[in-house]
């Protein structure tokens, strides 16, 4: 809007240099309509001195009927060729072949215009009539002249056209001038048998099209009524089978709805499926993309027309890099061009392209639509392009750095991992596969994606390694799935807590235990459990219990140590136990911890609880259980914990997070050492002593 609103000014302002130069720049960017091509070459027109003048306004002429179709253009364009051309205005023989080239392009252009196109078959047969009346004085070339008038008559009754009755009245007029006709006021006398066939063959399709061009005068102040007509229309014609007609059909609509997409598709799908012919598909899609540059289907749609048509490099890479120049509504619209762009390429590497360039296209796609494309998308375009450096570049390791790549950026999303181990696994490297696991299987993805990934090791290993392989991945995963299990009840806990048990039951148990227990007044330094003596614990009847099932009873005992006295990890007197006693043959041992992967947390936020603690270690996995120390009578927090972990590689872990801060606090993290805490214990008896 803005281009035609200065086109108007300059050109009532009459700065002849700025108005051309205003209508060039539009003309770069968008196409002009027809009423703006006839008023620059008016300008022109009036402008003009001398031969050079007319080759200006000729190829003005010809760009713009290059761009719509429109008969009033087509006839100034006539016109002006006929009147300023000096080989035709004096008849030469070259003069006259190019008129009646230019004549017979503008009948294949709108000739099957059904309410126009009449014009242009009258301004033909006039040319030619006049022609005919310079050559009286030789009898072989006005015999000759005659025949081309009769058969651009009989061409023209034998197309559907608006006036087709009164072009046979003209036929019958002219045929008695020239003294060939008894009646000319009969309507058939003296026609050709085979002209008169066609003229009613004619007559019968107007009659069945004419509804639809009622309907498109009725609906002329209604684009979305006039769209609807023309679909219907164009429908109606490609019924018949008959390309000519449709491909003008769809010329006429385009030019009065120049934006719709919705028949530019439809039109560049028409010709592709039928016509092929490459002149017409490069015009239609190029008018196509430059009227609706935001359709990326029609730039998609460009490139494979190209390649079917076998155009070169240059012109595909041309309108690639126009394509992904214009503004698309969505990302994944951009990501079809670019992925079409590398089917392309690919297809075309047996003619000696090279792989560079699809590695480069790749690389641009991934620079532009990594930050605003969607993780399912993305994992599209990287699983493609490591497919590519694999099968077509050869190149594993530059396979692999694609999926590193993505791995920076979304390496807590499970389906990366799970394409880059795929991948391995295709081409044969179980123990890149297996070391991606190992990598991955104690992160935390999104829902079920922590387990599933530690499914899928184990099934690994049960396909393609061998039992040490095995049983490495059960020894590392199944203190994971426990980790995870005892989260998902917490949080399941935390959401409905009458569902599920609440941790301070375990110290609540603990202390009723205690009430009856009778002690001797002067406590024992408590002993380490011995290695060769362990903890005795009631079997139920079921003497089946798996590995695990017997984990989750220690797990649950160990609560009840962290709810009471915690200072050190030994083993507590039981009821009945004094300084001579025994206890009883039946009564359970309770569960002793070796501190050998446990760390001890220190100056921890009072208001943090397990479920704080677990959280600030889920980055590094692999907690086994929380002892969160509290005062006895209180039950509040005491700022102190021990953390167990499943092995020493994550215990160091969770001691390099030392002096991270916890809520409002930065803890302090270091190695449990119960042989300090069994020293200062004994210190203090002696002291007391």
């Amino acid at each position: 809007k803005q281009h035609a609103f200065l086109i108007q000014c300059l050109r009532k302002s009459g700065n002849i240099e700025k108005l051309r130069a205003a209508r060039e720049e539009m003309n770069k960017y968008f196409p002009l309509t027809p009423k703006m091509w006839q008023d620059w070459a008016k300008d022109e027109i009036s402008l003009s001195s001398g031969r050079g003048s007319f080759d200006d306004i000729e190829k003005l002429y010809e760009r713009g009927v290059q761009e719509y179709l429109n008969i009033k253009l087509w006839r100034d364009y006539l016109d002006y060729v006929e009147e300023h051309d000096q080989s035709v205005s004096q008849c030469s023989q070259s003069g006259l072949s190019k008129m009646r080239d230019l004549y017979e392009r503008a009948i294949t252009a709108g000739g099957l215009h059904v309410t126009e196109g009449s014009k242009l078959w009258e301004a033909y047969r006039e040319y030619e009539m006049a022609i005919l009346t310079i050559n009286d004085g030789n009898d072989e070339e006005k015999a000759k002249q005659v025949q081309r008038v009769r058969a651009l008559f009989h061409r023209q009754l034998s197309v559907p056209l608006a006036d087709i009755e009164s072009t046979l009245a003209a036929y019958k007029s002219w045929e008695a001038e020239e003294g060939n006709t008894r009646d000319p006021d009969s309507q058939v006398d003296d026609v050709p048998p085979n002209v008169l066939s066609a003229y009613k063959k004619a007559s019968e399709m107007y009659n069945a099209r004419k509804q639809y061009e009622d309907e498109l005068s009725d609906a002329a102040e209604s684009e979305a009524n006039k769209l609807q007509v023309f679909l219907k229309y164009i429908k109606f014609e490609e019924s018949f089978g008959d390309p000519a007609r449709v491909q003008v059909l769809y010329e006429r609509a385009v030019s009065e709805l120049p934006v719709s997409s919705d028949l530019w598709m439809g039109y560049t799908s028409y010709l592709d499926r039928t016509l092929k012919v490459p002149a017409i598909l490069k015009s239609v899609y190029h008018r196509a993309t430059r009227n609706c540059t935001w359709v990326s289907d029609l730039w998609v749609h460009y490139l494979l027309s190209l390649e079917r048509i076998r155009a070169s490099e240059d012109e595909l890479r041309h309108v690639f890099e126009l394509a992904i120049q214009c503004s698309f509504p969505s990302m994944n619209e951009y990501l079809n061009i670019y992925l079409t762009r590398v089917d392309s390429l690919r297809r075309g590497m047996p003619t000696g392209l090279d792989f560079e360039l699809i590695r480069q296209t790749f690389v641009d796609a991934a620079e532009f639509l990594s930050p605003q494309l969607g993780i399912e998308e993305l994992l599209l375009l990287h699983a493609y392009w490591a497919k590519l450096e694999c099968n077509i570049g050869k190149d594993i390791a530059a396979a692999r750095a694609v999926w590193e790549n993505a791995l920076k950026k979304s390496g807590c999303v499970l389906e990366v991992w799970q394409h880059y181990i795929s991948m391995e696994i295709e081409m044969g490297h179980t123990h890149e596969a297996r070391s991606l696991y190992k990598r991955c299987y104690s992160k935390k993805f999104a829902g079920s994606g922590s387990e599933a990934v530690c499914h899928a090791w184990i099934r690994f290993e049960r396909e393609h390694g061998t039992l040490d392989d095995y049983d490495l991945a059960i020894k590392k995963v199944t203190p994971r799935l426990k980790e995870l299990i005892m989260f998902k009840a917490q949080q399941e806990a935390k959401s409905d807590p009458s569902s599920a048990p609440k941790e301070t039951s375990y110290a609540n148990d603990s202390s009723q235990k205690r009430k009856p227990s009778k002690m001797t007044s002067k406590v024992q330094p408590p002993a380490k459990k011995r290695k060769d003596n362990p903890p005795k614990k009631t079997m139920s009847s079921d003497d089946h219990r798996s590995k695990e099932q017997s984990i989750d009873s220690h797990l649950q005992e160990a609560g009840e140590v962290s709810k009471g006295k915690a200072e050190a990890p030994v083993e507590m007197k039981v009821e009945g136990e004094s300084k001579g006693g025994n206890t009883s043959s039946n009564q359970p041992k309770p569960y002793f911890y070796s501190d050998k992967c446990t760390a001890y947390m220190s100056n921890i936020d009072l208001k943090a609880t397990e479920l704080h603690i677990r959280g600030f270690f889920s980055d590094i996995g692999g907690v086994v259980d929380i002892r969160l120390l509290r005062d006895r009578s209180t039950k509040k927090s005491r700022g102190l914990a021990y953390v167990d972990f499943s092995d020493k590689d994550h215990l160091e872990a969770a001691i390099r997070k030392n002096k991270q801060k916890l809520l409002s606090k930065k803890v302090s993290i270091a190695p449990s050492d119960p042989s300090k805490s069994k020293k200062n214990r004994e210190a203090g008896t002696s002291f007391k002593d």
